[in-house]
């Protein structure tokens, strides 16, 4: 017989459906070989199915979708705490950038790290969302930038996968800043990027897609274009860090290429957000990096609303712009600045965030058929998980029906 397990006496969030959380009071829950197969009321729950599986009383309490971040930098060497120190102090980005500080200290950080550091200290980073109740994490490369590091990098996020006991997607970001040996040859590491470091990550098969960041500080339109295209064509889907700082048209430039989301958003016109919902791209939004940055200008929420683009929300957990290691604070974030409602923040944790990594098919909700991924609370109330600062009612964290 499968192996499989019986939930029971749960109030619970389905998100099966786009109109509403699809909630079942005095529900039930069936998995079996790490899927779910029945989901509804405790009723109407099959005779085959109570008995032989070991039952598991929920005790009323509310089940949830296993919770996904999906989009985080948690690999890296190093800390960047005294920046966030000169930065009280008064001091501007491009001031400690010309101190050394920036991507490019992490980077030179990460390059020395061993692999056995950058497993153990994104292990606790990964730690802390799992006991909130993430079962599926993102983490991008990124703070390398040649090709040993990078490949290192996504060697040591599949790692994760084993270690932190969570499922683990992967994101080569190829173009996030320009190394120092490339400084003021911006296209010559875009070749290079095209030509030495993506077929290799490609043939270890260690990315599920690429990103690049789309600023005036980064890389050009042009130039993400150029990685795009070499992506596409050995059949990588594409992310970008969109619009963050000033509008360059990335959210255009991703829906041009269907990409699976666009990220930050700060500043995308409608122009994108409807080349967004005509592409089918999520919008990933990243409340962290916005108060830490301080930012005064919001992502178009309305207009993502209005054109029907779904909203994911993320940690974006990285040492230097969001160092955030809390999935629930972000629901809170995303709802105290951005204004969005409570179904909404748990959308954006749940199918969206699915959406956004490209596996809608699989997690994101509690529907027969998908991973038997759950969150157990001891909440009366959906809200309860959006409203609360610093607190974490997690009871239980379910990972294909473990």
């Amino acid at each position: 017989m499968a192996q499989g397990r019986v939930f029971r006496n749960a109030e619970i969030v389905t998100l099966a459906t786009r109109d509403g959380l699809g909630l079942i009071a005095s529900g039930a829950i069936v998995v079996e070989a790490g899927r779910i197969v029945f989901v509804g009321r405790d009723a109407d729950l099959p005779t085959s199915a109570t008995s032989g599986y070991p039952h598991v009383d929920c005790g009323g309490r509310l089940v949830t979708p296993g919770l996904i971040d999906c989009h985080t930098h948690l690999v890296h060497g190093g800390s960047r705490a005294w920046e966030f120190e000169e930065r009280l102090r008064g001091t501007s980005y491009a001031q400690i950038s010309a101190q050394g500080g920036g991507i490019l200290s992490t980077v030179k950080a990460t390059r020395t790290a061993t692999d056995t550091s950058l497993l153990a200290s994104a292990k606790r980073r990964v730690d802390a969302l799992v006991a909130e109740g993430v079962t599926t994490i993102e983490i991008k490369s990124g703070y390398g930038l040649d090709r040993e590091t990078e490949l290192r990098m996504l060697r040591v996020a599949r790692a994760l996968a084993t270690a932190g006991n969570v499922d683990i997607a992967s994101t080569f970001l190829g173009l996030h800043a320009l190394p120092p040996e490339y400084a003021g040859n911006g296209d010559a590491y875009v070749d290079h990027v095209c030509r030495d470091i993506l077929p290799a990550v490609a043939a270890e098969g260690l990315a599920e897609s690429v990103d690049g960041f789309c600023e005036s500080i980064a890389f050009s339109p042009e130039q993400i274009a150029r990685f795009f295209n070499a992506a596409r064509a050995i059949g990588l889907p594409v992310r970008l860090h969109a619009d963050q700082l000033s509008n360059l048209h990335g959210a255009r430039l991703a829906a041009d290429y269907s990409a699976l989301s666009a990220d930050h958003l700060e500043y995308s016109d409608e122009d994108g957000v409807m080349a967004m919902a005509a592409s089918g791209t999520t919008a990933v939004l990243l409340p962290g990096a916005f108060y830490t940055l301080r930012e005064k200008t919001l992502p178009p929420v309305d207009l993502l609303r209005r054109h029907g683009v779904p909203m994911a929300i993320a940690t974006d957990c990285n040492p230097g712009t969001s160092p955030m290691t809390s999935i629930l604070l972000a629901m809170n974030m995303a709802a105290t600045l951005f204004g969005l409602t409570i179904e909404e923040c748990l959308d954006g944790v749940t199918r969206n965030a699915a959406a956004a990594l490209g596996r809608s098919d699989r997690i994101g909700v509690i529907a027969p058929g998908a991973q038997g991924d759950l969150a157990i609370w001891d909440v009366s109330s959906p809200a309860e998980l959006v409203y609360r600062l610093g607190f974490n009612p997690l009871h239980a964290r379910i990972r294909r029906g473990s």
